[in-house]
């Protein structure tokens, strides 16, 4: 008989420095997130000193340049390590992936002035981010933003509320899109809002069927005082900034979304091997057999689709359309190998005893967050066909 326990993934990484990392990574998810990762989201409990010391380990800010405090590391690198991350626990995965995506503005449009004064602390000094663009009625529809920025003297005055934040109301500054001019995408603005602002409050985290450990909450601004200085980028240039960030941060959510159907499939091989009925064991039946070829077909398809988006990043190509390809084949893959890994396990699959009810819950949101997959078709048809006609 094979050797049936689920086997390390093979990777293809570019340097003997990466694939250390990854080994470093690999020992840290066991030893400090996965045992704990079941009864922490059961009782939901954000695990900050995780954060804590992935910050001191260097790897919040694995794709950012050495010089801020980054890692130098390239997307192919770093999106690897996230599925690592995420297959371990999601809350961890997604949690440094909108890390990431909060710091992207300032590391790519800041000003060296800002970039030396704010970067450094956000990369590697122990900081957490949030990410600040949807709105109670602006979610798809971004560009109808309603959070007011409101010039006096050499302060910004912002007003309104953010939700669906990852992180609200315990991250330590918060990357927020608000409109300072007209209507539609040219008049919103960029800018770093620290988490203890006077005037910045969080309502309640949601309530949500998975990622329980993670807070997501509402964010009121009332007449929050935001320094020019801490304005990214130009007047108007929010939401082509913000645009810029979601291309990279889906490819982060197509990571952690191939770490859950990874670790998925791991649960769902164990168990069909351990498992005997009628003298011997399930994955002997060809039913369970197909069920799993096909599932762990869906992965590698996926890890290849996210990994070749990120070399077209890497090589400073156009990598837009491939980045929703891979938001939209990975999250919906996820969705289908945890749905996939409950009926191999048959009632225990249905059962909190076993991980596989908890990846499918959680596989859910990665097919709603940082665009909807909808989204996401409306993305990739409009680069093959055009915008659609008025």
């Amino acid at each position: 008989m094979p050797d049936r326990a689920p086997q390390p993934v093979e990777r293809q990484l570019p340097t003997e420095e990466s694939r250390d990392l990854l080994a470093l990574v690999r020992d840290m998810v066991q030893r400090e997130i996965a045992a704990q990762a079941a009864a922490e989201e059961d009782s939901g409990r954000f695990p900050r000193e995780v954060f804590s010391l992935l910050s001191e380990s260097g790897l919040l800010g694995l794709p950012y340049d050495s010089e801020h405090g980054g890692g130098d590391q390239p997307y192919e690198v770093y999106l690897q390590v996230l599925e690592e991350l995420a297959a371990a626990r999601l809350t961890v995965g997604l949690g440094v992936s909108v890390h990431s995506l909060a710091c992207h503005a300032l590391a790519g449009y800041g000003t060296k002035e800002q970039q030396a004064a704010h970067l450094p602390a956000m990369l590697g000094g122990g900081l957490l981010g949030a990410y600040c663009l949807s709105e109670p009625a602006s979610g798809s529809d971004a560009a109808s933003l309603r959070t007011k920025a409101v010039r006096e003297g050499d302060d910004w005055i912002v007003t309104g509320t953010k939700a669906w934040i990852t992180h609200g109301g315990i991250a330590d500054f918060y990357t927020v899109l608000a409109r300072t001019g007209g209507e539609g995408a040219r008049g919103i603005t960029a800018f770093l809002v620290p988490g203890d602002a006077p005037g910045l409050s969080a309502a309640a985290p949601e309530r949500k069927m998975g990622m329980k450990g993670s807070p997501t909450a509402q964010l009121h601004f009332d007449g929050v005082r935001v320094p020019d200085t801490r304005r990214i980028g130009e007047e108007g240039q929010g939401f082509a900034i913000a645009l810029s960030a979601l291309d990279s941060g889906r490819l982060g959510i197509a990571a952690c979304a191939i770490g859950v159907a990874q670790a998925a499939l791991d649960e769902a091989l164990a168990y069909a091997t351990g498992r005997r009925q009628f003298g011997r064991p399930i994955a002997d039946f060809q039913g369970l057999r197909f069920m799993l070829a096909d599932m762990a077909t869906q992965i590698e398809a996926g890890r290849a689709l996210y990994l070749s988006a990120a070399r077209l990043r890497d090589a400073g190509r156009p990598f837009s359309r491939q980045a929703a390809m891979a938001k939209l084949f990975c999250t919906d893959a996820a969705m289908k190998v945890t749905t996939d890994a409950v009926q191999v396990l048959g009632g225990y699959g249905y059962t909190a005893d076993f991980p596989v009810e908890r990846f499918m819950r959680e596989a859910k949101v990665l097919q709603i967050v940082e665009g909807t997959n909808q989204i996401q078709r409306m993305v990739i048809a409009r680069h093959l066909v055009g915008p659609e006609s008025r």
